[in-house]
Formats: C-alpha cells, structure tokens, sequence
C-alpha cells in the first residue's frame, strides 16, 4: 500500500458506509475550561475559503488553522498540556524549580510538534524534558525543540524506533513517558493527551455556528499518524445521541500509510515507512488506543504524495493560511477524494453534494515544519 501514489491510478482510498452509525462515549467536559484558563488561550480561526469550495464541488469550505496556538504553531500543546496537567497533579512533590529533588523529566518521541509542546510545558512548569528525535524531522524542527531546553536525542531509525528508546529511558526514576500513542500497558496518558484535543472540535462547533452553519459539517478531514487526533475527531462527531454525523476522513502519506492499511485488513499492522516531507504523519504502526475509534468511526481513507501535499500548501499559502505538509496534507486528501476520476463514487460515498459544508484541519503552521527548500 505504501508504493502505491495517489494519482493518476489506483488511488489509495478506502470507503466504511457503516461508520456513520458508530457510537462511543464523549470526551470529559473540563478540558475546555481548562486550556480557556491557560495564558494565552485563544481560538484559532476557522478561516472560510470559497474558491477552494468551487474547486471541490461543494458548498462551503472552512479551514482549522492551528499555525499559532498557545505560541506554538502546531496543535499539539493542546494534548500535551492537558495530560502533563494532570501527571503533575499527582507528582505534587515536583511542582517548583527543576533544582528540587522532586523535579520530573518528561520524556516524548517525535515527529517534531508533540516533543516541542511537550518541552515547551515542561519549561513552563518548571520541569525537564528529553525528546527523541527520529530521522527525516527538519532539523529547525528539532532546533525547535532544543529552544525549549529540552535534552534532544537524535534517533538513526524511524518513528517506532524512537518511541522504542523513549519508552527505555522512562525507566529510569524521575521520569514520565508522555507518549501520544498507546498500547497495551501504556494508555493512560495517551488518553489524556487525545482529550485534550477535544478543544479543537469544540471551538469548530462555535465557530460553525457564527458562519451560520447550524446542522455541522458534512465532511471533517482529519491528518493521521498514529490516529490520536484522528481519535479525538472520532471521538467528537460520534459520541452525539442523535442529529447527522459528518462523514470522517483521514488522510496520510502514501509512504507512511499504516492506518489505511490497517482498515483494509480489518486489524491495526505496522507498514514499512519512507522518507516523507509530512514528517509528523510518517508513522507505522496505529496507536493501539485510538484504533478501535479508527476502525469504528471514520467513513474513508485516503493517501497522499508529498507533491500533492506541497501543491495543497502553497494553494493555502496564496489564500493566506499557512500550513505545513501535514496540516496542508488534509486539502490533498480531499481533493483527491471529490475530484478526478472515480469521483462520483467516492463523493456517494461520503455523502456529499453541491451543498456540502467541509471542514479541513491544518495542524501546523511552516514554522513547525518548513518544506519550500526540502520540496525543490
């Protein structure tokens, strides 16, 4: 699956009629309070894009832009404030100066955004971090994280390499893996980190209705790595009694496209991953928490290349948001699905038509993933 590119055949794309239908429970109500109280705190804008809308085919487009949020330009700091929130609420003894005996290291593998939000809560609380680094991140991406006097560990392999050497080094005492992927033994605070991004959908939903857009969207489109906020979208839009559910999609890299592969099998398996300029989608393996909401409710999987994603960005860039691969990656994902050959089929499929409200989630500015010289 990872070989195959998006255009012109075969496009790597899976439909799930009966998502719609899913249900799951909804996420705790006390996250929002808890970011609206954070400093800094404000909504990103959920910017309308109408000439993006013409070329899909459909009634309104929004983007989600999370190119600044909580000073970082990536959505990341939602998750990792809110769980490292909660592990220091019963650390109360760390609290303070890192020079104090009780002091935690916070510990985090990454594709860039989680271990820099990570880092960036750990100064801000008086704590340490030490982030593991996989090959292919940008190094200003990694220069990034360093800024935030974070020990920064450099990792030869890929994603689940590094996760395998964080998930080593918190063993040692002090320390706390705050890791956004779960498995068995190690869900609890991946499950806090998908919580807090339930702010995100939360403010799309106010933000919807002040566009006039009362009933929600038709169709969410979601960037996936290991699945945890593809997870907390899930979690979101499935957990309503009653009203109609957009359909859900999740779009990858066709070099990383572990979740894609997954739903075709019926079962979460590890791909072989490549190099991808989405360096934050560029993960093998599902996380093991958020599959079953995978595998429950999302209506379609898309993959996509590098220069399709890039084409998405600079696109975005001309309309005045800016977006880096993976976030830009969801405006590739959707365009491939709604236009193009075999485009009726799949918009049948999604449900949509010329009066479709679409909501697209950028996750990351360029500052956290610059692309325009790695792209020439």
């Amino acid at each position: 699956m990872s070989d195959h590119r998006p255009s012109p055949h075969p496009l790597p794309w899976l439909a799930r009629p009966a998502a719609r239908t899913w249900r799951c429970a909804p996420a705790p109500t006390e996250v929002r309070a808890f970011h609206t109280a954070l400093p800094g705190y404000a909504p990103t804008r959920l910017v309308e894009l109408p000439p993006i809308a013409d070329e899909l085919g459909v009634g309104r487009v929004f983007v989600k832009d999370e190119s600044r949020r909580l000073g970082l330009p990536a959505f990341k700091v939602l998750g990792a404030s809110w769980a490292i929130h909660r592990v220091l609420a019963e650390h109360p003894e760390s609290a303070g100066d890192v020079e104090a005996p009780g002091h935690l290291t916070l510990i985090a593998a990454t594709d860039g955004n989680h271990g820099r939000a990570v880092a960036h809560m750990a100064r801000l609380l008086g704590q340490c971090a030490h982030i593991f680094v996989p090959r292919g991140v940008h190094p200003r991406a990694v220069a990034a994280i360093a800024a935030e006097q974070a020990q920064v560990t450099e990792v030869a392999g890929p994603y689940d390499e590094a996760v395998r050497h964080a998930k080593e080094a918190a063993d040692a005492p002090h320390t706390v893996l705050i890791q956004d992927t779960g498995w068995p033994g190690y869900e609890r605070i991946p499950a806090w980190i998908v919580e807090g991004y339930a702010t995100l959908c939360a403010e799309i939903d106010e933000q919807l209705a002040a566009h006039a857009v009362t009933s929600g969207p038709d169709l969410v489109a979601v960037p996936v790595g290991v699945g945890s906020l593809a997870q907390a979208v899930v979690t979101h839009y499935r957990s309503r009694p009653s009203g109609r559910a957009p359909a859900l999609l999740s779009v990858e890299p066709a070099n990383a496209a572990c979740v894609l592969r997954s739903l075709a099998l019926g079962e979460p398996v590890s791909v072989t991953t490549g190099h991808t300029l989405m360096a934050g989608l560029n993960c093998g393996t599902p996380s093991g928490l958020a599959w079953p909401h995978l595998h429950g409710g999302l209506d379609a999987a898309v993959a996509v290349t590098d220069a399709d994603s890039i084409r998405a960005a600079d696109r975005l860039a001309g309309l005045g948001v800016s977006s880096g691969p993976c976030g830009a990656a969801t405006l590739a994902g959707t365009r491939a699905a709604l236009t193009g050959t075999g485009r009726e089929e799949r918009r049948t499929a999604l449900g949509l038509d010329a009066n479709s409200v679409v909501v697209l989630l950028s996750t990351e500015g360029t500052d956290a993933n610059p692309h325009a010289t790695a792209a020439h």
